[in-house]
């Protein structure tokens, strides 16, 4: 069991992956340094407060995995449709980026350590390879620096502003010109781009979602579920997203795999190269460990008899061939955050509805664990529609408020960002289905004493 400074170590090791400096260099395609850290700070804090309530508090309490604390808000079969789809889709991606990253890091490493030049093969992030500096007759080169990383030729942009129209060609560095036309589009002052930011940040949740409950249930108490929860991943997320953030800004580069040895010496730099890399291990650990023990409870009997390990090996299929391909996954970042985070947060809506409002914390572990041979959480179909059909009504309100393809937005997106109005609507939505669909108001469970501590 995990003490209080155990899971606070377990989730700064999920944070400070590099997945946390990738989100941090995403920022600086849509504004400066000072609101680009406020918009980390308020959109973690916002976004994280959804995750850790919907995803954790069950399952510390009631000791059961999540996936089976959430059978009485989707049903056996509904929970299997989430996990076949969304959660599959959506842990297998962030897999085969995290094993990209943790390649990287430990090519950068053998290089240093050999003497060997790092090939550091096709820049993967999206600026890197639409930047001016890499077409032919381009009159924007990169210039190189003493420390041997490659830096834009113009100032660094280092401004307590937002964007603005007028510093665009200095941002082509960090952006690229595919993504500046999106940018001119997406450019509506300053309020609205930190708005846009923080909702950036809450969508980046989509990654812990699916896991945070499985590791939630092995700690000692509800103290020592929340808070470390909340506290490790916060304060290691926004410091790692801020140094990307920086690097974006002034070296056109979030990946620390490029400049951190360059920038930190041999020792300084392989040191915390390797911590990051362990760090995207540990975190795909947990993925892996989540999502097949998800598989193995929302499949019946169709997988009962295959192995853990075959499963595990099933499940790396597709994320293995999707890292011969990093430079699409790169490119294509800010889709998949986008669409994965707009559905789990609408999960997150239902979640805290069917916890917190209609069972008032009260769930029947016996039922659950019965499932459609039960009564309680026994749906027709094994599905509940009003569970489902919430989160396909939180999902279009996410895109509806934000576009991730044109980057358009809504003209309440401005001062809502999409992500609370999201978890708002998917939760009101379930209560009002609930009670149309099941007649069921609030819950009469009966619970087994449990400690409050």
């Amino acid at each position: 069991m995990w003490s209080f400074a155990d899971f606070t170590w377990v989730n700064t090791s999920l944070a400070i992956a590099t997945w946390a400096f990738i989100v941090g260099g995403s920022t600086a395609l849509m504004v400066g340094f000072r609101d680009g850290v406020l918009a980390m700070i308020i959109g973690n804090a916002i976004g994280l407060s959804f995750m850790v309530l919907a995803a954790t508090a069950a399952s510390q309490r009631y000791g059961s995995e999540q996936y089976t604390m959430l059978r009485g808000a989707f049903g056996v079969v509904g929970v299997g449709v989430l996990v076949f789809t969304i959660v599959l889709i959506t842990e297998m991606g962030w897999s085969s980026l995290l094993a990209v990253m943790a390649y990287r890091a430990a090519s950068q490493i053998t290089g240093e350590v050999t003497g060997r030049s790092s090939p550091n093969t096709a820049r993967s992030s999206p600026w890197e390879r639409w930047s001016p500096s890499a077409w032919p007759g381009s009159s924007s080169p990169a210039a190189p620096s003493p420390s041997g990383v490659s830096t834009p030729s113009s100032p660094p942009v280092w401004r307590s502003s937002s964007l603005k129209h007028d510093d665009l060609p200095r941002h082509e560095h960090v952006m690229g010109r595919a993504q500046l036309s999106c940018t001119h589009r997406a450019v509506r002052g300053r309020h609205a781009e930190l708005h846009d930011r923080r909702g950036v940040q809450h969508r980046r949740r989509g990654l812990l979602v699916p896991i945070m409950g499985s590791l939630a249930r092995m700690a000692k108490s509800r103290r020592a579920a929340l808070w470390p929860s909340f506290l490790g991943l916060f304060l290691a997320t926004v410091l790692a997203q801020t140094v990307g953030l920086a690097a974006a800004l002034t070296l056109g580069e979030s990946d620390p795999t490029v400049w951190m040895v360059p920038f930190g010496g041999p020792l300084l730099g392989i040191g915390i190269l390797a911590f990051i890399a362990f760090a995207n291990i540990t975190s795909m650990s947990s993925i892996v460990y989540s999502t097949v023990l998800a598989i193995r409870q929302s499949s019946g009997q169709a997988l009962a008899k295959v192995p853990w390990k075959g499963l595990s090996a099933l499940f790396f299929i597709l994320p293995a061939i999707m890292t011969f391909f990093p430079q699409f996954m790169y490119e294509q970042f800010m889709l998949f955050v986008t669409y994965s985070g707009a559905f789990l947060t609408a999960v997150c809506g239902v979640a805290l509805a069917d916890y917190f409002i209609l069972r008032r914390q009260r769930m029947n572990l016996r039922e659950l664990h019965l499932g459609q041979q039960g009564t309680l959480y026994a749906y027709k179909g094994g599905v509940n529609i009003a569970g489902l059909a919430s989160v396909a009504v939180g999902a279009v309100l996410y895109v509806f408020l934000y576009d991730p393809v044109s980057l358009e937005t809504n003209a309440a997106f401005s001062y809502v960002t999409a992500s609370i109005p999201t978890v708002l609507i998917a939760a009101i939505s379930y209560l009002v289905l609930s009670k149309v669909l099941y007649g069921r108001g609030t819950s009469k469970e009966a619970a087994p004493k449990v400690s409050a501590s």
